[in-house]
Order: structure tokens, then sequence, then C-alpha cells
């Protein structure tokens, strides 16, 4: 008997699941699996908070499989995996679905620009043997090798060819995998895709990480940090805009190559990044890791090729314009791959709105180069999550294109674990989370 994993991912950033066997999945296409609503305002330590609209022990919801994504998974024999839609009883698309949120902006920016976005995840974690510690603990790494050492591939040689072989099995192209800077750390970057499936392909390359971990006796953390004191774990976005077949952040007149669509595009996503940072770094764990001078994007500027930044632009190599694209520095995987990929759209047409009405405020401010925290000329990105919780209540663009029910509990559920790490140290907040994602 074979089953198939159906997940979702909360607001909380936790990928959720029901399964069913697999000679149950056509009914369950056609009619869905019940799953209460009451998941969306559920907190990282799986207590429950309430929202205006969601919240308590009634309702229920229907979770359609999308079997164009449907993927035998190669790490865990006989098991298959599919992202699932939510749809209310009567059929009609729940409002608060994430996924549903990132369809919805990208149907946006096709209908209303012609533009279509190719988006793309790197994934960090950290492995670690056996389980994870609590807040009085060490981990104990897999290797003890330098940074970006050789020495780290050679001895985990065996763990990231198998990463290697589940992906490639799973039909996902791998574009790099190394070690990468802190202890037990490492990345793996696919190739782009359309908004929702870049989401898809996040969940499915974390999970793979995960089962293939433990089978060589590994734990994999995708935590913003499992170390308070040392670098913690990105989850950036990638990002192109296309029409036509033309990659609109290339062969253009503005910075770097830029069409004025790209630079409209961008400055949105900019003007907006406080308020983002609610859906991209959305953990008090995600401010341990967004620290100055880490490559972890903690100022509010942008840059040709700047890790400082947090919005790296990609120029590419000369001649070669398919590959210009932008990088969002500030975000870790603690975020719900749909909810960012939803926001940043959003943000971004709303920069795109901007320029069709006249091109006031479209522009972006002038590149950064070097480390902000050096220059001390560049705004610093707020630097808690309750500073961001404000600025996302305040931003017009991110309650529009989100809704009500969507807004409001990413709002509560945000509120409700700053309540619960409020006067919690930084291993405690460390300890509590880095074996949760």
């Amino acid at each position: 008997m074979h089953g198939t994993a159906l997940t979702w991912v909360d607001n909380a950033g936790l990928t959720r699941v029901k399964a069913v066997p697999a000679d149950r999945l056509a009914q369950a296409a056609a009619t869905g699996v019940g799953m209460s609503p009451c998941f969306d305002v559920y907190l990282v330590d799986d207590s429950m908070t309430a929202s205006e609209y969601i919240g308590g022990p009634d309702g229920d919801l229907r979770l359609v499989p999308d079997l164009d994504r449907l993927t035998v998974l190669a790490a865990q024999p006989g098991w298959s995996w599919a992202p699932v839609d939510r749809h209310e009883q009567d059929g009609t698309p729940y409002a608060a679905c994430q996924r549903g949120f990132a369809r919805r902006t990208a149907a946006r920016a096709l209908a209303e620009h012609g533009i279509e976005l190719r988006m793309g995840f790197e994934t960090e974690w950290v492995a670690v043997r056996g389980p994870l510690p609590d807040a009085e603990g060490e981990p104990a790494y897999p290797t003890a090798g330098p940074a970006y050492g050789m020495a780290r591939l050679v001895e985990n040689a065996d763990y990231l060819r198998d990463v290697l072989a589940a992906l490639s099995a799973q039909g996902v192209e791998v574009l790099q995998i190394h070690p990468e800077y802190a202890a037990g750390q490492f990345e793996v970057s696919v190739a782009p895709s359309d908004p929702v499936g870049a989401a898809d392909l996040a969940v499915l390359v974390r999970e793979t990480v995960r089962a293939v971990s433990l089978r060589h006796g590994l734990t994999a953390s995708f935590a913003p940090v499992v170390d308070p004191a040392g670098v913690g774990n990105g989850g950036h976005l990638h990002l192109s805009l296309w029409r036509d077949g033309r990659n609109l952040c290339a062969d253009g007149e503005g910075p770097f190559g830029m069409t004025r669509e790209c630079e409209a595009f961008l400055s949105g996503v900019l003007r907006e990044l406080p308020a983002l940072l609610a859906l991209g770094a959305p953990s008090p764990a995600s401010y341990l890791r967004l620290r100055p001078s880490r490559w972890a994007g903690a100022f509010r500027c942008w840059g040709l090729e700047n890790r400082e930044a947090a919005l790296r632009f990609v120029a590419g190599r000369s001649g070669a314009s398919g590959g210009a694209n932008a990088e969002l520095k500030c975000v870790d995987a603690a975020a719900n791959p749909y909810l960012l990929v939803g926001g940043v759209l959003a943000a971004g047409l709303a920069g795109l709105a901007g320029l069709a009405a006249g091109g006031r405020g479209t522009g972006l401010p002038a590149p950064v180069s070097g480390d902000p925290a050096l220059r001390g000329d560049q705004p610093r990105l707020p630097g808690s999550l309750g500073a961001v919780l404000e600025q996302f209540e305040r931003s017009a663009v991110l309650r529009e294109a989100l809704g009500g029910p969507l807004f409001d509990a990413v709002r509560a559920v945000r509120a409700g674990e700053i309540a619960l790490f409020e006067g919690a140290s930084e291993r405690e907040i460390a300890a509590a989370t880095r074996g949760r994602y």
C-alpha cells in the first residue's frame, strides 16, 4: 500500500499534512479531504490563537490536491506528495488559502501588465547528528571542515550525493549544492519556476532534504538560527520579470540594464520591505539572524551584487541577459513561501501601478556598495517582530492584496508569537524554534 502526503503551509511557516492511500487519491482530488481552518491561527509551538475571522473548533475546509504537482518521493519509499489548494465546503476558494493568494497575485501581474514572474528559492539548512539539543545543550555537527570548504563536502559526500539523487529522481533541477558558512550548514539552489511552482518546490526540497538527512542519522534544521551566536539560515528569493520571452531585468535603460518596469517593480518591493518582513521573516527567531555584517540583508537598500543589501541585483554575465535577476536576502525559511511570493508580487505590482499612473516614486534610490553598517547612511530594517508587525498593520498594499481573513490571521499569529516568546533569552528562542522548521 502506498500513500500520498497532501501538504499546505500555515501562517507560522510550518508544513502541515494529511495523507491518503494511493487508491483514494482520485477521490481526494474530486471531493477534497476535510481539515479545520483553525490551523491558520496555530503558532510555532502548536498552540492556537484566534483572529477576527478564524479560530475555534467550528468550520471545515476541503483540501484539494494539485495532481499536476504530484511527485513520487525518492527518499520516502511508498510515498508520493502533492500540495493542496483549500476550498470551502461548497467548492469556492477559501479566502485565507495562502497558495490561492500566490496564484491570484501572479495572475494579476499577467492580466494587468502582461508580465510573468520567474522565481526560485535558495534552501539553507544546518545538519546535526541525532536530535537537536535543548537550550542548554550544544549541537553535534557532522563536519569540522572550514566554511565553504571541500573538506566538508568530502566528509559528507555520501549524504550530499543522496540529496542530489533524490531531487533528481523527483524531477527537480538542481543548480548547485555546497557547504555554507555556519557549522554543519549546507545550501541547495534549484531552477526557477512560476511563483506558485517556486513555492511548491521550496516545500518539496525541504522535505526531501529532511528525509535524506534522517536516513543518514542527521536532523536537518531550516530554522532562522540554530546557534544564536552564529550565522543563520536564509531562504533567499530570486526573481525576474518576463514578457514575450524577454527578461525585463536586462537590456533596458535603467540602472545596470533594468527596464523601467523592472525598476518600478523593485522599487515597490523596497518600499514595502519593512511590512513584507511579516511574511518573509515571520518568527521572533528571524531577528536573531537579521543582523548587520552577516550577509543577511539587514539594511533597507539595494546594490549590484551587494550581499549586505536587503535587495541584491544580479546583472548576469555579459551577453547573457536571461540570467539577470534580483535576490531578496532579508528573508528566511520560517516564511510560508506562498505568502512570501504573493506579498513580493503585491508590492511589486504597486510599484508598477505607480509607473502606469505617471511614474512618480517608481525609481530606485542610488545603489549601495560596501557594508551599509560601516557606511552609516542607510536605514536599518526593523530589528524585532514587534516593530515589523506595526509596519504590516499599516500596509494598505498588503492588507488589500491578502484580503481581510488572511491578513488578520497573519496579524494574529505574529502577535501570538511575540507574546509567546516575551522575556525569553536568545538561546531559549533558538532552542524553541530550531526543531520546528
